[in-house]
């Protein structure tokens, strides 16, 4: 009897709505409040740059995971361009962003269920109670118990759940510009009070980008669809194109919808007490009592619903670590449904520890969102990479980037922008916490082998300065800095800084990747990449 493997049943249709499970959760609930407190009207230009830019991303991973269509593919290709030291690092950037989702959507679930259940969160610290950490856990559980049916059965539930993430939202738009849109609204204070500076950081600091965030779901899935070169692309840029019409609706929709006493003391001050949220609050004003039962609903089922597709890639990414020889290979058993069940096991009880006593939900979102664009960021560097080492001539493309030259670097340069918008104290956290991570790596390599020479240190050692130059302009910009640079300055900064970087990475990348050829458009039982051991 063969063994147990991962099945060939995610179809265009579950991959497109598998990145729109991921990226439809908690962020568009409060996503254009926020957005207009900073930029005013003009936060409609920070949903088109936010949409902008990780559509950029999109294309390049549209690109990339179909040259290389197996499970967990963003650990596959950090390895296939630069070796395994560099693999090794984005291995564990990559496991921060993905576990971290499934418990901050189990917690925003829990804070709206606070409003009719009390008691699940401390009123003063704004932390979950014991009581609340339970429920949360529950509900972990429940995400868990969904992933452990076949990938065809979760993806089906996930797209019944995405359904009502889209129509929900949509419904409100056409409802509120309907029943009541203000034109004024838009120009009474001025179109953009906050100038360009404010419409920048409303992308980082006001949950446009953490909206965004989770297009790489259908990536993570890529083993398991059939006909990768045609479903990639149509779920990564289709997913984005669609996301970017919603939440620039909803921003509109938001906006026209305010009433004269909501605007009174201007944008800054706009204010919707409590939890109900919004959008909530606005169709309550509006006597639209069903919209407003609606929307808390939503409230619940959108967080959930992201929650679960997150812990189905999760698991994906971990078995592809550890089946490439990243982590050890207890995480490449799979159940009889084609399910990596110690995969997703681990993938929970980590998770579990980000229901401890932690920051705001707004914190953890700037956190998430900035670990997952350096999750990111490793793709157009490759991109470029693999168009020299890779020639098109002999390795054609299944989906091809036109004008990579231009866009790869804007892509690599926005990714870095969003660090730096979200500011010192998220970078102080993450980068040092990846400091210590390889740190405690090498003392762990040093102790087994009593060199550290056996560790590939030509195609990482670009990382260096690439992470410590990241860190140290961010610590000199706006945002719980020293204000050396504005967010204008610092953007033209980041630019060219990333520009260099990406110039040392193209020197590290292995000039003849053997791996990468070997494995290219590879499909054949879903077979591991031969990695060797450290």
């Amino acid at each position: 009897m063969p063994a147990p493997a991962l099945k060939r049943d995610a179809g265009r249709i579950g991959l497109l709505f598998a990145s729109l499970g991921g990226m439809i959760g908690s962020g568009w609930l409060f996503g254009a409040l926020n957005a207009a407190k900073i930029a005013g009207p003009a936060s409609l230009i920070a949903w088109v740059i936010g949409g902008g830019a990780v559509l950029l991303l999109a294309f390049v991973f549209a690109e990339l995971s179909t040259m290389f269509p197996q499970p967990g593919a963003v650990i596959v290709f950090p390895y296939l361009c630069f070796g395994r030291l560099s693999a090794q690092v984005m291995t564990w950037i990559n496991f921060l962003a993905y576990i971290s989702v499934p418990p901050v959507e189990a917690v925003s679930v829990i804070n709206y269920s606070n409003n009719f259940f009390s008691g699940l969160v401390d009123p003063a610290s704004g932390m979950l109670t014991m009581k609340g950490f339970a429920a949360a856990a529950a509900l972990m559980v429940l995400f868990l118990w969904i992933n452990l049916l076949a990938i065809r059965l979760v993806l089906k539930i996930n797209n019944a759940i995405t359904w009502w993430k889209l129509l929900v939202p949509a419904g409100t738009v056409v409802v509120l510009m309907f029943v009541h849109f203000r034109v004024r609204n838009f120009t009474q204070f001025g179109f953009a009070p906050t100038g360009m500076n404010g419409v920048l950081a409303a992308v980082s600091g006001s949950g446009v980008l953490f909206a965004y965030l989770g297009f790489r779901q259908a990536i993570e899935l890529a083993g398991e669809t059939s006909n990768p070169s045609r479903s990639l692309p149509f779920a990564i840029v289709g997913s984005v194109l669609l996301c970017i019409l919603l939440y620039c609706g909803l921003e509109l929709a938001f906006i026209g919808a305010l009433t004269p006493a909501s605007l009174a003391n201007g944008w800054a001050k706009l204010n919707f007490p409590g939890i109900s949220g919004p959008f909530a609050g606005l169709a309550s004003g509006l006597g639209l009592t069903w919209l407003a039962i609606t929307l808390y609903a939503d409230a619940a089922i959108s967080p959930g619903g992201t929650g679960v597709i997150y812990n189905t890639t999760a698991a994906r990414v971990i078995y592809a670590t550890a089946g490439s020889g990243f982590m050890p290979r207890l995480f490449t058993q799979i159940s009889s449904n084609g399910v990596p069940v110690t995969s997703l096991a681990l993938s929970f009880f980590a998770g579990l520890l980000f229901l401890l006593p932690l920051p705001s939900w707004q914190m953890l979102v700037t956190y998430i969102s900035s670990i997952s664009v350096i999750a990111y960021g490793i793709g157009p560097v490759v991109l470029l990479a693999f168009r020299q080492t890779l020639p098109e001539a002999q390795y054609k493309r299944p989906f091809r980037l036109r004008l990579a030259m231009v866009f790869a670097p804007m892509a690599f340069i926005v990714a870095n922008l969003v660090v730096f918008w979200a500011g010192a104290g998220v970078a102080n956290h993450l980068l040092g916490g990846l400091l210590l991570m390889f740190m405690f790596y090498c003392g762990q390599q040093f102790a087994v082998q009593r060199t550290l020479r056996h560790l590939e240190w030509r195609g990482a050692w670009w990382m260096a300065p690439y992470f410590g130059g990241l860190w140290l302009i961010t610590y000199l910009g706006p945002t719980h800095g020293t204000g050396t640079f504005s967010n204008l300055s610092g953007t033209v900064v980041i630019s060219v800084f990333s520009l260099g970087i990406i110039a040392l990475a193209m020197r590290c990348a292995l000039p003849d990747p053997q791996a990468a050829k070997a494995n290219y458009m590879r499909t054949d039982a879903l077979k591991f990449l031969t990695v060797p051991k450290a």
